[in-house]
């Protein structure tokens, strides 16, 4: 880590008609205050030509769209009208930010500005549910995917709506800061920490915290005891119920099964151990419920891309008073 690390530029893309939910959203995980915790944090600016009209606020942008070729993350906000082509100069604006090498994400039907731009094709990618048919067929050249809440291709980034927005910026933190920093930032906005991006996008009843839901108990239950091999069978068994009306009660309240709600938990669990702790991979591997390191390195490893050594060494903190992560370089 440099001695003095710079602020990374955030730079939010803004053009008439964009959802002000989206861009809010945005500049609240981005433009958090938490110089107590981390510093420095990044450097928010608001971008387009001339005053814009997000919803019924009119914005005045602190530099033109030329400024995103400078900046290091560019946020592409999403707008209400995909009937209506996205405007050529924030297009251009982007693909040159992206060519320039800065990463590029949109939130929501942003999507279609990057899909405009060329970034998508030959890439995964997601919108708003409502909206993933017109994004296929306008460029048949992107592979949409519309049961996911993000998708992450490294430099190119997008997300569903609303909500998912929040996940995909959470997850930028997280890449940036590491789980802890990305983790405070989601108890000041009061929302959940992290959300993978393959879960999907709708689900017909989120896990409720009455008392007298199926899985109201059991969850905590089952996340308290990650070191051991819990079954379907473990799971149905303590729920009072079969293992098939399990699994339904888990599709309709998590948008997965259980056996991958667990391992998702316990991959979960396996990066807070070895950004927090000196503990081996093999104690990791036992304390999160996998066996051996064999079989944690090989779930850790398809599910972020990275082994856990690899993983530990970018985002361990080395010194209690070192919080830094890994924030990208700023050019100049």
């Amino acid at each position: 880590m440099p001695a003095d690390p710079k602020p990374t530029t955030v730079a939010l893309a803004v053009t008439d008609g964009m959802l002000h939910f989206e861009l809010a959203l945005a500049y609240e995980v981005f433009g958090a205050g938490v110089s107590e915790v981390v510093a420095p944090w990044y450097k928010v600016v608001l971008c387009g030509q001339g005053a814009v009209r997000v919803g019924r606020f009119r914005l005045e942008p602190d530099h033109g769209l030329d400024r995103l070729p400078l900046a290091d993350t560019v946020i592409v906000p999403g707008w209400a009208d995909v009937d209506v082509a996205p405007p050529a100069d924030l297009v251009d604006a982007v693909r040159a930010a992206h060519e320039a090498g800065a990463r590029v994400a949109s939130l929501c039907t942003g999507a279609f500005v990057l899909a405009a731009a060329g970034l998508l094709d030959g890439r995964r990618a997601t919108t708003h549910w409502a909206h993933t048919d017109v994004l296929a067929a306008r460029h048949p050249r992107v592979e949409v995917d519309p049961d996911v809440l993000y998708v992450d291709n490294g430099s190119v980034l997008t997300s569903a709506g609303k909500a998912a927005a929040m996940d995909l910026c959470l997850h930028l933190v997280r890449l940036d800061h590491g789980s802890a920093i990305a983790n405070t930032i989601a108890r000041r906005l009061v929302v959940p920490p992290h959300r993978a991006g393959g879960q999907a996008q709708f689900v017909p009843a989120p896990v409720p915290t009455q008392d007298n839901h199926p899985l109201a108990a059991l969850l905590p239950w089952a996340l308290e005891r990650l070191d051991r091999a819990l079954t379907v069978e473990d799971l149905a068994r303590r729920a009072n119920m079969s293992s098939r009306n399990l699994t339904r009660h888990f599709r309709a309240a998590t948008g997965t099964t259980p056996l991958q709600w667990l391992l998702t938990q316990r991959i979960r669990r396996a990066q807070e151990l070895l950004e927090t702790t000196t503990d081996s991979v093999d104690t990791v591997a036992a304390a999160t419920g996998m066996g051996t390191a064999t079989t944690l390195r090989r779930h850790f490893n398809r599910t972020l891309g990275v082994p856990p050594d690899t993983y530990r060494r970018t985002f361990h903190d080395c010194h209690p008073d070192d919080t830094h992560r890994r924030p990208l370089a700023r050019r100049s």
